[in-house]
């Protein structure tokens, strides 16, 4: 039976205190009201930390299961706070007064999909998707947008504004509209997914698009957040990040609290691998899990500056490149969170691969013939899972989970040309098996089973 009143079962010791927003790289204390939420010392990017956490205290056994209990009842209510995927975790997301006031889309519940032919043909029998993109408006942004939005408008913002390839802006300008509050989106020239475009014009956001790419954009609005009354809501914003880590929360909570072994996360602006990894690490630090797994992150060969840093330096410092890939949502080339990915690949003894334009192609293909689908940048989970494989950095009995960032109508152009054109991936035995090219044919029976024959053979 739907219970209508908010589960609000806390464990009594479990407060890990309001938010300290504290920059990555020189540890100095930040108000938490930067416009551009960068540190007033160093200019390096802000996180959000806990006084329970800083402590490193462990939960009693008690509390473990108390709070695993809450989450779970959470799900019966008709409360729109514990319909949230994110907002039904509050008790580690202490970043608003009161988690009723949120704006949420009843975000996060995301499937965790068995794939069982990739599984066959790679022999690897524990693989699982996480399918982000069944977020509400199609992409994992929407964990990170609700909480970044909800604490906007508690300060009282009238306008919000991000620059984005795509996923961003349909999410912002959708959590926006339920806020009741403006948004405009600063969009690149060239290569973006206009279907993600038309979302967020549907949703009521203002779009200018500038002669620039996606690093030009982020420039751009580094600058207007400065002179005029938005709030930013790109992925430097630290509140965005806590909603984003959820995902953690929420696949653990499916795994019945088995760690799987490796996790592996696409590579655009690295906002969902750090605040991923930051989940697992909380959880870790609370007693809630024993182990971290591991988190890997595959980079578009064209859009690859985290790639080329950790083969050559570690990760030690980082060169911007001029993104280019067809996986829109990935292809940037200067990303922000470049420091925090590094941490945890570091901190979980990850890998940073990238792979080409084909075995992109390729992946989202075999993903798509499971009957689940993703968009393109989605996809490079898959092919540098393989990748991983072939080189015997991972072993077939280890338990993976892809996280799939975004629905496969993000960009439905791609498959198109992918199965009925064949333009811009390889010619090769593997794509040819994959494409499934629309027939044209007389309006004949006979010539539709002679069809069907050949096909069955």
């Amino acid at each position: 039976m739907l219970r209508s009143a908010s589960q609000n079962v806390t464990p009594s010791s479990l407060d890990i205190g309001q938010p300290l927003v504290r920059c990555v790289s020189c540890d100095r204390n930040a108000s938490g009201g930067e416009t551009d939420f960068r540190c007033a010392g160093c200019g390096d990017i802000l996180e959000i930390r806990y006084s329970l956490l800083e402590r490193g205290a462990r939960l009693p056994q008690s509390d473990i299961d108390a709070l695993r209990s809450a989450w779970t009842r959470r799900k019966t209510s008709n409360a729109p706070e514990d319909q949230s995927g994110v907002w039904r975790f509050r008790e580690l997301l202490p970043i608003l007064a009161d988690a009723r006031i949120c704006v949420t889309h009843r975000e996060g519940n995301t499937p965790l999909y068995p794939l069982p032919r990739i599984s066959r043909a790679l022999g690897l029998p524990k693989l699982l998707a996480k399918h982000q993109g069944m977020n509400p408006t199609g992409s994992f942004k929407d964990t990170g947008m609700t909480a970044s939005i909800s604490v906007a408008r508690e300060k009282n913002f009238s306008w919000v504004a991000c620059a984005s390839t795509g996923n961003t802006s349909a999410s912002m300008a959708a959590y926006a509209s339920r806020a009741g509050m403006n948004s405009f989106a600063l969009i690149p020239d060239g290569q973006i997914a206009w279907s993600k475009v038309a979302q967020a014009l549907d949703y009521g956001a203002h779009l200018l698009q500038l002669k620039a790419d996606f690093d030009g954009c982020v420039r751009v609005l580094a600058e207007v957040v400065r002179k005029f009354p938005v709030y930013l809501v790109n992925s430097v914003n630290p509140y965005r990040r806590e909603g984003q880590k959820t995902a953690a929360f929420e696949l653990m909570e499916q795994l019945e609290w088995h760690v799987p072994d490796h996790v592996i996360v696409p590579g655009g602006n690295l906002a969902n691998s750090s605040a991923i990894g930051k989940g697992f690490a909380e959880m870790r630090e609370l007693g809630l899990i024993e182990k971290l797994p591991r988190i890997s992150i595959i980079q578009a060969e064209g859009a690859n500056p985290l790639a080329r840093s950790m083969s050559k330096n570690g990760g030690r410092s980082l060169e911007p490149v001029h993104a280019e890939t067809r996986a829109t949502a990935i292809r940037i080339g200067n990303p922000a969170l470049w420091k925090k990915a590094v941490d945890a690949l570091n901190e979980t003894a990850g890998r940073c691969e990238d792979v080409s334009e084909d075995e992109i192609a390729i992946a989202k293909a075999e993903i798509g013939a499971e009957g689940i689908g993703c968009e393109p940048a989605s996809a490079t989970t898959l092919a540098g899972l393989k990748k991983l494989l072939r080189s015997n950095l991972m072993q077939p009995d280890e338990s993976v989970v892809l996280i799939l960032t975004g629905h496969t109508l993000k960009d439905p152009e791609y498959a198109l040309e992918f199965h009925r054109d064949g333009h811009f991936a390889a010619q090769s035995a593997e794509a040819a098996r994959l494409r499934r090219p629309p027939l044209a044919m007389d309006a004949d029976s006979g010539a539709v089973i002679r069809e069907l024959e050949k096909l069955a053979h």
